[in-house]
C-alpha cells in the first residue's frame, strides 16, 4: 500500500468553510479562557492550555522536523480514553481545547490536535494529511497524522500508538485508507487509482470540529 497524496478527490468548499475561520483566530488563548478552564477543570487544565499556546508560539522559521517532534511529544502526554467512555458516545472528535482540559482522547482527537498545532506554528497545509489506516496488529480502525516534506517523498507518520516519528515505508503496521485536510479528500490506493470517498457523517464530523473549535477559541467554552 502506498501512502500516496497525489489522490486528490475534490475540494469540499462548504466542507472547509470553517478552516479560515478557525485560522484568522490565531490560536489566541484569552485570559477569559483560562479562568473559565481553571475554575471548571483545576489548575493542571489551565498549564496544559498555557504550555499548548507557548508551544503555537514557537517561532516559525525552525525546521519542520524539528516542529513535527515538539507536537507529537507533547500530544502524546494525553491519556488515551476511548470516546464512548469520555464522551458517552462511539465516535466523537474532539477539539485540542476538549482534549488538553479533560486530559483524555482517543486517536483521531491526538491526529487533529497535531495537525491544528502544526499549520498554526507555519507548517504548510499541502505537506500534512489527517489520514486514516488499519492497524494490522491490532486488527482495527486508527488515525495519524502524515507529513510529506515533498511531493513524492514518503510521509513521516505522527502516532500515539508510538512515541518515535517514523516513516511510511517503516510503518508496514498500518494499512493506509483515506486522508483528508483542510484542502480536500484523498483516497490511498496503490498504482495511482482512486476514486471519490467520504460519507456525510464524516464530513458534518470535520465541520463540527471546526466550528466548535473556533466558538471555544472566541471564549463561548
Amino acid at each position: 500500500m502506498q501512502w500516496t497524496r497525489k489522490l486528490r478527490v475534490k475540494t469540499v468548499i462548504t466542507l472547509f468553510s470553517c478552516w479560515a475561520l478557525v485560522a484568522s483566530a490565531a490560536f489566541e488563548i484569552s485570559q477569559q479562557i483560562l479562568t473559565h478552564v481553571e475554575r471548571e477543570y483545576g489548575g493542571s487544565a489551565r498549564e496544559r492550555l498555557e504550555r499548548w499556546q507557548k508551544l503555537l508560539n514557537t517561532p516559525k522559521d525552525i525546521p519542520d522536523e524539528r516542529k513535527l517532534m515538539m507536537v507529537n511529544a507533547f500530544f502524546n502526554e494525553t491519556q488515551f480514553i476511548p470516546d464512548i467512555k469520555h464522551w458517552g458516545q462511539e465516535d466523537y472528535w474532539a477539539t485540542p481545547v476538549e482534549l488538553l482540559v479533560t486530559n483524555g482522547g482517543d486517536c483521531e482527537d491526538y491526529s487533529i490536535a497535531k495537525y491544528f498545532a502544526l499549520r498554526e506554528m507555519g507548517v504548510p497545509d499541502d505537506k500534512l494529511r489527517i489520514t486514516y489506516v488499519k492497524a494490522l496488529k491490532l486488527n482495527q480502525a486508527h488515525m495519524v497524522l502524515a507529513y510529506y516534506p515533498d511531493q513524492d517523498k514518503e510521509p513521516l507518520i505522527l502516532d500515539n500508538l508510538i512515541q518515535e516519528i517514523r516513516s511510511g515505508s517503516e510503518r508496514d503496521d498500518l494499512y493506509p485508507i483515506y486522508s483528508f485536510n483542510g484542502d480536500g479528500l484523498w483516497l490511498s490506493k496503490q498504482r495511482g487509482l482512486g476514486k471519490r470517498v467520504g460519507q456525510a457523517n464524516r464530513l458534518d464530523q470535520w465541520n463540527d470540529l471546526n466550528t466548535r473549535m473556533l466558538q471555544q477559541l472566541q471564549a463561548r467554552l
